[in-house]
C-alpha cells in the first residue's frame, strides 16, 4: 500500500467541547471581550450547581467562580464621612439598600463590596449604602430570604436612620438576578405598608419562577411563556439547568401551592402595579432571563410608574460583575449612579 492509501484509512480525530462551553450557536452573539474572558476563565470547569451543595459548602473555593457562602445573617455598612451645614448640623442622608445576587442558594457580601464603595464614593457623602446577607437556601428556604431583606429595610428605616443621619424617606433598593427578585418584592411591600421608596434598581431580575417551570422544579419546555428560556436554554453564564437548580433549592419540591402570596415567589404575578417606585431595570441579551425582566418593567410603565428599561447586547446574565472588561459593565455602574443622584441624593 502506498502512504495516501494508509491517510485514507486513518482513523479521523474527533475534538469535543469542553464542558460549559459557550454553545457555538450562541457563540458569534456573545460580545468578543466575554468569548476571551469565558473561555479563559470558564469553560471546562464545573458549575456550582453540578456538584452536591454539601460539598460546596464543605469547600466553597474548590468550586468558585463568582460566588462565595453565607453563614450569618449581618448588613454591611458603607458611611461616608458627616457633613455639616454652616451651623455645624450634620446633615441627614440617603440610603441604598442593595441585596447580593447568587439564585438565593450562593453569594454573600464580597459580591457588591466595589460597588456599594463606588456608590458610596460617587455620591460624595450624600449617601449611606447597607448591604444585606440573608440566609440562604436550600438551609433557609423561601420565605427566609425574602423575609429577612424585609426586617433588614425596616432595620434601616426605624431603628439605624438616627444613627447614620439617614433620612427614612429617601430610599433606594436594588440588586441583581435573585436579588433583583428581592428588591422587586420589597418595592411592593414598601408600598402597601407605606414607606417612601424613591427607586429600585432591578438588574436581570428573576421575576416569574412559575411559568418556565413545573411545580416539581423540572423546566416547562413546553409551555415556556418566555421566548428567551427557549432560545437561551444551554447559554453561559446561567443555564436553564441551573435556574432549575435554584428554583428546586429556594422552592422545594413541590414549590409551595399558587395563593394570594404567590407574587412574593413571582413579582410578576402582583395583583396591583400602581404606585411603585420608579425603576431602573437592566436585562441582559444573552441571558434566559432576559424577556420576563422587560414583561415586568411592561407592567410596571402599564401601571403608571417611571420605568427606564436597558438592554444590554451581547453579554451574559452576570455582565455587570464584569465592568473590568465589558463596557455594557461600565455603562451599569455609570447609569445607577446617575439615577441614584437624581432620585435620592437631594
Amino acid at each position: 500500500m502506498t502512504n495516501s492509501t494508509y491517510t485514507r484509512f486513518r482513523p479521523k480525530v474527533l475534538t469535543q467541547p469542553l464542558h460549559n462551553s459557550i454553545p457555538s450557536q450562541l457563540l458569534s452573539r456573545f460580545d468578543p471581550v466575554y468569548v476571551e474572558y469565558y473561555k479563559k476563565y470558564n469553560a471546562g470547569r464545573l458549575h456550582t450547581h453540578e456538584v452536591p451543595i454539601e460539598d460546596f459548602r464543605r469547600n466553597p473555593a474548590k468550586y468558585t467562580i463568582s460566588y462565595g457562602r453565607t453563614m450569618d445573617r449581618t448588613v454591611r455598612i458603607f458611611e461616608p464621612a458627616a457633613m455639616s451645614d454652616e451651623d455645624g448640623t450634620v446633615q441627614k442622608r440617603a440610603a441604598y439598600i442593595n441585596f447580593h445576587g447568587g439564585g438565593w442558594v450562593f453569594g454573600d457580601l464580597s459580591n457588591d463590596h466595589d460597588f456599594c464603595k463606588r456608590v458610596v464614593e460617587e455620591l460624595q457623602g450624600q449617601l449611606v449604602a447597607f448591604d444585606v446577607e440573608y440566609r440562604l437556601a436550600r438551609e433557609h428556604r423561601y420565605p427566609v430570604p425574602v423575609d429577612d431583606c424585609w426586617t433588614a429595610l425596616n432595620w434601616v428605616r426605624s431603628h439605624r436612620a438616627e444613627d447614620f443621619s439617614v433620612d427614612p424617606d429617601r430610599l433606594a433598593v436594588g440588586g441583581m438576578s435573585a436579588s433583583g427578585h428581592l428588591a422587586a418584592v420589597m418595592a411592593h411591600l414598601c408600598r402597601d405598608a407605606g414607606i417612601p421608596l424613591r427607586l429600585q434598581v432591578l438588574n436581570v431580575p428573576v421575576c416569574d419562577l412559575h411559568s418556565p417551570f413545573k411545580p416539581d422544579g423540572t423546566f416547562y419546555r413546553n409551555g415556556y411563556r418566555y421566548e428567551s428560556y427557549r432560545e437561551m436554554e444551554s447559554t453561559v453564564a446561567l443555564p436553564v439547568a441551573r435556574m432549575t437548580y435554584f428554583h428546586r433549592h429556594l422552592l422545594g419540591i413541590p414549590r409551595p401551592a399558587m395563593s394570594e402570596q404567590s407574587w412574593r415567589i413571582s413579582p410578576i404575578l402582583a395583583p396591583n402595579f400602581g404606585g411603585l417606585a420608579p425603576a431602573l431595570i437592566f436585562t441582559a441579551e444573552m441571558d434566559p432571563l432576559r424577556d420576563e425582566g422587560e414583561a415586568y418593567a411592561a407592567k410596571l410603565k402599564d401601571a403608571g410608574c417611571s420605568v427606564e428599561l436597558m438592554q444590554m447586547k451581547g453579554v451574559p446574565h452576570t455582565f455587570a460583575l464584569l465592568d473590568g472588561i465589558l463596557e455594557s459593565g461600565r455603562v451599569y455602574n455609570e447609569r445607577v449612579i446617575e439615577e441614584l443622584i437624581r432620585a435620592i441624593a437631594m
